[in-house]
């Protein structure tokens, strides 16, 4: 199976267990990778039988606008479950990074991969 890759998207999203986190917006860094068959688009070099990673890319900036969580894992699971639905992905790894929540860390998060390949 193919994969396409979406890698250092970053969102900004309310995220966090605090107080202090409940009322500002925060950047998660996403790296995604989907499983996806290429053989049809590429045979006819049609967008429309491709994964459109812009239109995936576009979900994923609504759903972080539009949604809070106090857990990454929540937020991980959400978000696999929306993309794998909506677009037809049969198997999708997500690596979620929430850059500074550590001070001593460049980044903490999950890491979850969903569905078959």
């Amino acid at each position: 199976m193919d994969r396409v890759f979406i890698e250092g998207l970053e969102v900004d999203t309310v995220i966090g267990a605090y107080d202090w986190e409940r009322g500002i917006r925060q950047c998660l860094r996403l790296d995604l990778r989907f499983a996806w068959d290429n053989r049809p688009a590429a045979a006819g070099d049609d967008l429309t039988l491709a994964l459109d990673y812009a239109s995936v890319t576009a979900r994923i900036q609504a759903f972080a606008e539009q949604t809070e969580f106090q857990l990454v894992e929540t937020f991980a699971e959400r978000l696999a479950a929306v993309l794998m639905s909506e677009f037809h992905i049969p198997w999708l790894h997500l690596k979620l990074t929430k850059p500074g929540a550590i001070p001593a860390a460049s980044g903490v998060g999950v890491e979850i991969e969903r569905g078959c390949l």
